[in-house]
C-alpha cells in the first residue's frame, strides 16, 4: 500500500470548543475534534475517504510537495 503525507492545518474553533483541521492540497477535505490529537486522527480518516471518492469518480489525487506550514505575524 503506498503512503501519502499531506500538509495539515490545524486551527482553533472560535468557540474554544474544539479544533478544525483544513487540508489545502485536498480542496473540500476537512475535519474536526474536541482536541489536536482527535482532529489530526479524524482528519486520516477524512483524508482516506476523500481520496477514496477522488478515485472512485477517476480524478487524480494531487501530488504532495513537501511543505512547511507555520504562522506569521505582522503588525496591522
Amino acid at each position: 500500500m503506498t503512503k501519502l503525507r499531506f500538509a495539515i492545518d490545524v486551527i482553533p474553533e472560535e468557540d474554544g470548543k474544539g479544533y478544525y483541521v483544513v487540508v489545502p492540497s485536498l480542496p473540500g477535505c476537512f475535519s474536526q475534534g474536541k482536541t489536536i490529537q482527535e482532529a489530526i486522527k479524524n482528519s486520516r480518516q477524512a483524508v482516506a475517504l476523500h481520496i477514496r471518492a477522488l478515485k472512485k469518480e477517476g480524478e487524480t489525487v494531487p501530488t504532495v510537495e513537501n511543505s512547511l506550514h507555520t504562522v506569521i505575524e505582522v503588525a496591522a
